[in-house]
């Protein structure tokens, strides 16, 4: 079935919408339009919202009904906007009780950016041990990833992760100063959380999705001794930037995983 045409009440929201949608036409390159189907503009409305804080993490948003009111549309429009959000994990539906702003408070959302999983035994988060917290000026590498200027403040972190009190991974992080300002190794020692979870209770920033390279590397003398593994052992290296509303990054990590007894492990849809 072809979806319906946009609503024009939809570019002028009822009180208290977030922002107007995303147009349903607009010219391409070629000069030819476009068209978003009107689900997708209520998703666009929905995300902005969420971006705003207009609800919180782990809030209950408003209700179908209720959002098919806001927006003039009819409530089927509303859940598939809702279903594409549940499935990009910005909202999380519950049984009974509605659905919510997905939180990396979350028990199942620990999990969501860890793929390295024990061979036995159940999946568990590491223990962190911090080497290195410190404001630094961005390397031109780091800039280009983090769409920032070269030189700009950027904080490093570098940590050892251990699991059952094995040192397992090696990660290098960078996150713009500007957003991160404030950050600093105390905070980080004294928070017992996920680290995800300290971003955006403090620092309102949610990490929505992440773009990930991953290659086989030798340990250098570097990670070999933070590891307690010899030089040359096989190590899992990856690369990844991970994005805020907005497709705006906001961190830049760098792993490197022993896979004596753990896998990386990913999901495709």
């Amino acid at each position: 079935m072809n979806p319906a045409p946009p609503n024009p009440t939809v570019n002028a929201p009822a009180s208290g919408a977030a922002a107007s949608p995303t147009p349903a036409a607009s010219g391409s390159a070629a000069g030819s339009p476009t068209f978003s189907p009107l689900y997708q503009q209520i998703k666009a409305l929905i995300t902005q919202s969420l971006q705003s804080g207009e609800w919180k993490p782990g809030e209950l948003i408003p209700s179908e009904v209720e959002l098919a009111g806001r927006f003039k549309v009819s409530q089927g429009t509303v859940r598939k906007a809702i279903d594409e959000l549940a499935a990009d994990n910005l909202v999380m539906r519950r049984q009974g009780k509605g659905t919510f702003v997905a939180t990396h408070h979350e028990a199942r959302a620990h999990f969501r950016f860890l793929r390295l999983v024990p061979d036995e035994g159940v999946p568990h988060y590491p223990e962190s041990k911090f080497i290195d917290v410190r404001r630094v000026r961005a390397p031109a590498d780091v800039a280009r990833l983090l769409d920032l200027k070269s030189g700009d403040a950027v904080i490093f972190i570098k940590r050892v992760q251990s699991f059952d009190a094995v040192p397992t991974i090696v990660e290098e992080l960078w996150l713009p100063g500007l957003i991160f300002k404030g950050l600093t190794a105390e905070r980080l020692v004294e928070y017992k959380g996920p680290m995800y979870g300290l971003f955006e209770t403090e620092f309102g920033t949610r990490m929505i999705r992440a773009s990930e390279q991953i290659r086989a590397v030798c340990a250098d003398a570097g990670a070999a001794e933070l590891l307690h593994i010899a030089s040359g052992t096989p190590l899992l290296c990856s690369e990844r930037v991970s994005f805020t509303y907005g497709d705006k990054p906001v961190e830049l990590r760098r792993g490197w995983y022993l896979t004596t007894r753990h896998h990386y492990q990913n999901e495709l849809n």
